[in-house]
């Protein structure tokens, strides 16, 4: 085999890459001869990946509960990831942020789009019935999603709207005991936090108090300010952080509380289903009012948050 110009130039970048790190490239070489070519299979671990569905019951759409779950949550980590990497960026540009953005909107679009999984494909008895099983885990204890939430906006953000001007100007630490969503962790009879909410408070309050300490001055409201303060058009960026604000706080929750409508509605007895945890009152955004930029909202779309959602696809009680 002649060893043509273009060859002899990757063999002479390969060699100064690898002396650089005082690396013999012969032996990186017999390395490479001596592998295995790569498979579809292994790369992504389909193996083991399988086995991670391990269901607590015998019924059948037990499996699909698991796995729906499970591909919710590496859609959040990949959200994340886009969040992470704006967050990061050094010299943030418009572009960059917007480019992320768009990603992340279209991992929330996905996810909001295959609900109906949870929504229609499963028999309601089934799911009372393995569901009972698995207390007192809850899908309000998905952790990534509340960090998505602390990337998203100043931290008071997610202090009910009363709250805010009192606990202004303390730590993240003591504005983190008045978040919203752990008056969604309540016992109905008695008020009192939930085993649900006592295991996830332990899991993750300090990693989502350091993470929004670390944020304070560059989650995705902060380098919104500061791009619209050099000057930069803002205007894509500011279409695509509403599209997320709805995505995360009006469409996803409400393909849930469509779900729990779906399956605990009708029985006081099924709303144990979820730990005991408020969901009513919880999951509807009419009465949670998170809005992550209302400064982005006229004040008749803050009125009117979720409100469409509910009259197209929640039935009125009968």
């Amino acid at each position: 085999m002649q060893l043509n110009d273009e060859l002899l130039k990757r063999l002479g970048q390969l060699h100064q890459k690898y002396d650089a790190m005082g690396q013999d490239m012969n032996s990186y070489l017999d390395g490479l001869l001596y592998a295995d070519f790569l498979t579809y299979w292994d790369y992504i671990h389909l193996d083991t990946l399988l086995t991670l569905q391990r269901p607590k019951t015998q019924f059948p759409d037990e499996k699909i509960f698991i796995m729906y779950h499970q591909i919710t949550e590496l859609y959040l980590n990949l959200i994340l990831h886009e969040c992470e990497q704006i967050t990061t960026k050094d010299q943030l540009t418009v572009d960059f942020f917007a480019a992320r953005l768009k990603r992340i909107n279209r991992y929330f679009e996905s996810l909001i789009d295959s609900f109906d999984v949870m929504v229609d494909g499963m028999e309601k008895e089934q799911f009372l019935a393995f569901r009972m099983s698995l207390l007192p885990a809850s899908g309000f204890q998905s952790g990534q999603y509340r960090m998505i939430e602390i990337y998203a906006s100043d931290f008071l953000t997610l202090v009910p709207a009363e709250k805010r001007e009192a606990l202004k100007n303390l730590s993240i630490a003591e504005q983190y005991e008045n978040l919203y969503w752990k008056t969604g962790a309540t016992e109905l009879s008695t008020g009192k936090k939930t085993l649900t909410l006592k295991q996830f408070e332990q899991k993750y309050s300090q990693r989502f108090i350091e993470l929004g300490t670390n944020l304070q001055t560059k989650n995705f409201w902060q380098l919104f300010k500061s791009l619209e303060t050099k000057g930069e058009d803002v205007n894509y960026l500011k279409e695509l952080l509403r599209s997320f604000d709805t995505h995360v706080n009006v469409n996803w929750k409400l393909m849930h509380y469509r779900s729990a409508v779906r399956y605990m509605q009708r029985d006081p007895e099924d709303i144990k289903a979820t730990g005991g945890t408020n969901w009513q009152k919880y999951l509807p955004p009419r009465f949670q009012k998170l809005v992550f930029y209302p400064e982005l909202w006229s004040t008749q779309e803050i009125e009117d948050w979720g409100k469409k959602w509910v009259e197209e696809f929640v039935p009125p009680k009968k």
